[in-house]
């Protein structure tokens, strides 16, 4: 463990002096030493007795197959009362099991013959210079990774590009890849991505984080306050790359968990999800746990939400979960309906809501009467509402037509219950009426 301590520290140290061109690096040695420590940490004993030749090593070496991930960017960003277009690219050289062997960063040109840079584009010069740079490290075998299916069309050739530029670019990418012996495109999911998406938001950071004439750093200007503010203290969402002051997005994120939903980008149509992590820096630790709170209660189905009746615990679980985790205390869990907090570890009926006492849920309802339910469906009736058969909870009908999409999904109408299938009522009450509709 000492030694292996020591030798990541002496490589890190080494590879901090070498030069940042990946034209002057060789990466053979940077191989041959990485995975020497994965060796020495999987196994040392049989590293040290078994006497392997290093004619064979070295040939594993030469056939390894490396992985390519490639980002291009194409972002909008304001500095100062401007509005600028900027592009970037980042690449990630990986061994076969994800680790960073090398990264490189581009600038690209934004504006080119009067057009600005499509995505498309963006992302055949990322490719580009990811291919470039893992010939000029000799390596021979590659597989690169897209996540954009019409870009991995392209490179696998099924669809032929209309644009002149991208077929250009999809050219240069086809002759890159007949230098290798081996090099072949793989479609992933955009989350598969590894590194080259920071790699790539970093390039464009760089861009707009120029060194004004008076040796003060520029000001960029938040869009929802239009206040100008230092670049360092502006904050900039990961997923999306949308930038807004520090205090904006501080106010943003506390609506929005006031409001009990989960905290999104506040651009105009995007859906990307602000992380958690990104806030530690502006949000007190109190918030920052609701926040974590609020994402799980949304990656959980409402009909599977199930919360721990004890009072000093209530916490938040799927019924999945909790059966799967019950079961390894009790195997007859699934036909008795007990389940075990999986926080507190108390017993529970998952049917009544209540703590376990080894009675049927019919003898526990027949004598323990709860008040408060009796006063829920009284005043249910009372105000006409309807409870949901497949959630149970209960639905208003504040205005609208009768027919009811209760957050579980499940749809029914309003006036009897009776289920809505393929968006057709099963009953003959009226769809709407006139003073649910028309407001005065």
């Amino acid at each position: 463990m000492a030694f292996n301590l020591q030798l990541q520290e002496a490589m890190a140290d080494s590879l901090a002096l070498q030069p940042p061109s990946t034209s002057q690096l060789n990466l053979h040695p940077r191989i041959h030493d990485h995975n020497f420590v994965i060796d020495l940490t999987d196994s040392a004993e049989a590293y040290f007795t078994n006497d392997a030749s290093s004619s064979s090593k070295a040939a594993e070496e030469e056939s390894e197959c490396f992985r390519l991930y490639f980002k291009g960017l194409v972002s909008e960003e304001r500095v100062k009362d401007m509005d600028v277009i900027v592009a970037g690219v980042g690449v990630a050289v990986c061994d076969a099991r994800d680790n960073l062997i090398l990264e490189a960063k581009k600038n690209l040109e934004a504006f080119g013959g009067g057009e600005v840079l499509s995505n498309e584009a963006a992302e055949l010069e990322a490719l580009i210079e990811g291919l470039s740079t893992a010939l000029t490290l000799d390596l021979r075998n590659v597989t690169f990774y897209c996540d954009d299916s019409k870009l991995y069309q392209y490179v696998t050739y099924t669809v032929r590009p209309e644009n002149f530029k991208i077929a250009t670019l999809v050219t240069q990418v086809a002759l890159l890849q007949r230098k290798f012996e081996h090099c072949t495109p793989s479609f992933v999911e955009p989350r598969d991505i590894k590194f080259a998406f920071q790699f790539a938001r970093e390039a464009i950071v760089s861009q707009i984080n120029w060194p004004a004439s008076n040796g003060k750093r520029l000001d960029e200007t938040c869009v929802i306050c239009f206040e100008e503010t230092d670049v360092a203290r502006m904050f900039s969402i990961d997923s999306c790359l949308h930038r807004y002051c520090n205090s904006c997005m501080k106010q943003h994120v506390e609506a929005k968990l006031v409001n009990g939903s989960v905290v999104q980008c506040p651009h105009e149509g995007c859906e990307s999800e602000v992380s958690i992590d990104s806030c530690e820096t502006f949000l007190e630790p109190k918030l920052v746990q609701v926040m974590r709170q609020r994402i799980k209660e949304s990656s959980i189905p409402v009909t599977e939400k199930v919360y721990c009746p004890n009072p000093k615990c209530s916490a938040l679980m799927s019924k999945k979960d909790v059966l799967k985790y019950t079961k390894t205390y009790y195997g007859f869990a699934e036909q008795s309906g007990v389940r075990k907090c999986m926080e507190c570890h108390c017993c529970f009926c998952i049917n009544c809501k209540v703590p376990f006492d080894n009675h049927t849920c019919y003898d526990y309802k027949k004598s323990n009467p709860c008040a408060e339910e009796q006063l829920m469906k009284s005043l249910a009736k009372k105000k006409h509402w309807r409870q949901c058969v497949n959630c149970s909870h209960m639905v208003e009908l504040a205005e609208g037509c009768y027919h009811i999409t209760c957050r579980c999904g499940y749809e029914f109408c309003y006036t009897c219950g009776a289920e809505w299938k393929d968006k057709t009522p099963t009953c003959s009450c009226p769809i709407w009426d006139e003073r649910n509709i028309i407001r005065e």
